[in-house]
């Protein structure tokens, strides 16, 4: 009896999959909307963008990039998730909303290690202290004298409380010794535009958001977390060069879906970043902003998600950080 019980119970199991396998294969069946928890102009816009067109050629739909902003990355994070785990709701994944902003929110409203299937890490982006062009300094050595020398004159922007850009610059802080005040944006492009015009003088910003108005010398490099010095900013130390490896840590983008999206739909959508990856227009547009392509397996983009979280744990308890 506990045999054909348990047999019943399997048969029904498998009946009960046989709807949700045959919609993975079908997948897509209409447009697909790929969140980026930020407004627009921003670094996770920018990557998004790049990929979009290219990953709806491969899927044969429509890629609609949707920005929602707010929360440090957390209200388009949790739209997200809300979603059924079909595959056509998709999230950008970032530091700020899988790692730096749950460390510092205990009531976010998601675990990044349950609530999310992570796809695939797009690609791996150095990340910039600049300043405005009437900040006292232009190299590492005057910036950090100058703020010992003015503790709390200065102020930084950033993308939100418990983004990459509010954590990373209090472990520099923290590292390096000197205080900044923090004015958190909804997103590094408002941040950006800011500190550009000159209301805040300090910006701990992504590459590729940051580097066009590097060009244009309407914002001034310090340093740079990157493996190497960068061949857009050859003159700018690394944070290792300067004696604080710890911050030397890269930002990632990639994508996500809610949990319990099948494994199918998955590798679908892995496939269509990677095609879109293969394309030299796509790969030239990524590397021109400093950005490294990464491409790896969920299982891969998975570890890295949990090893970022641990250190940004670290960094709130180091600092006694809360949420303003």
């Amino acid at each position: 009896m506990k045999r054909r019980a348990l047999g019943a119970l399997l048969g029904t199991s498998l009946l009960a999959a046989i709807p949700l396998a045959a919609q993975a294969q079908a997948y897509p069946t209409k447009s697909v909307r790929l969140i980026v928890p930020f407004a627009p102009g921003g670094t996770t816009d920018i990557v998004a963008r790049i990929v979009s067109e290219k990953m709806g050629a491969s899927l044969g739909q429509t890629v609609v990039v949707e920005n929602k902003a707010g929360g440090g990355g957390s209200i388009g994070a949790l739209e997200m998730i809300k979603a059924p785990p079909d595959g056509h709701v998709l999230g950008m994944a970032t530091v700020s909303t899988t790692a730096s902003n749950p460390a510092i929110n205990p009531r976010i409203g998601y675990d990044p290690a349950v609530d999310f299937t992570p796809i695939i890490n797009i690609a791996a982006t150095p990340n910039v202290i600049a300043v405005h062009p009437s900040f006292p300094a232009r190299d590492y050595k005057g910036f950090i004298a100058e703020l010992k020398k003015n503790p709390g004159k200065y102020s930084y922007a950033s993308s939100g409380t418990g983004g990459i850009g509010h954590l990373q610059t209090e472990l520099f802080k923290s590292l390096a010794g000197v205080f900044m005040s923090h004015i958190p944006y909804r997103g590094a492009g408002p941040a950006l535009n800011d500190t550009v015009a000159g209301q805040v003088q300090i910006i701990f910003d992504n590459m590729p958001s940051a580097l066009p108005f590097i060009r244009d010398n309407r914002l001034i490099p310090i340093v740079v977390a990157a493996p190497q010095r960068l061949a857009q900013l050859p003159n700018v130390p690394t944070f290792k060069e300067v004696g604080l490896e710890e911050v030397n840590r890269m930002a990632y983008y990639g994508v996500l879906a809610p949990k319990g999206t099948p494994k199918a739909v998955v590798d679908k959508v892995a496939a269509s970043v990677k095609q879109a990856l293969e394309d030299p227009s796509v790969r030239k547009r990524i590397e021109d902003t400093g950005s490294l392509i990464i491409g790896n397996t969920p299982e891969q983009f998975a570890a890295q998600m949990k090893a970022e979280l641990e250190v940004y744990k670290t960094v709130v308890a180091r600092q006694k950080l809360k949420l303003d």
